[in-house]
């Protein structure tokens, strides 16, 4: 396979895999997703800012997450976000320590 067709292959991927989220999963909550994968929307939106800053595009994290989820993060968290037991929140504690750190 060459060059251009795994990107576009791996574009495709990642395009699936965001509307899969973002709009069949709204269910899925980011805790549950970080505390069980290691990464959830934010650690995508991340990602995604971090290869534009690499490329020399300045996109900041609002940015990143406004791009990713498609809306502001408040409207997210209003439309989809519910609250966190106190043992889901320690454990993802545990988990945004071991697979994030220093990096968000």
């Amino acid at each position: 396979m060459d060059d251009q067709t795994r990107i576009e292959l791996e574009a495709a991927t990642f395009r699936a895999l965001q509307e899969h989220l973002m709009e069949k999963r709204t269910d899925v909550q980011n805790i549950d997703m970080m505390n069980l994968a290691g990464f959830c929307r934010n650690c995508l939106s991340r990602w995604y800012q971090e290869a534009a800053n690499d490329r020399g595009i300045e996109m900041s994290k609002t940015e990143a997450r406004e791009l990713f989820y498609g809306m502001t993060m408040d409207a997210w968290k209003t439309n989809y976000q519910t609250d966190a037991s106190d043992a889901k929140q320690a454990a993802f504690e545990v988990a945004f320590k071991e697979n994030v750190g220093d990096k968000a």
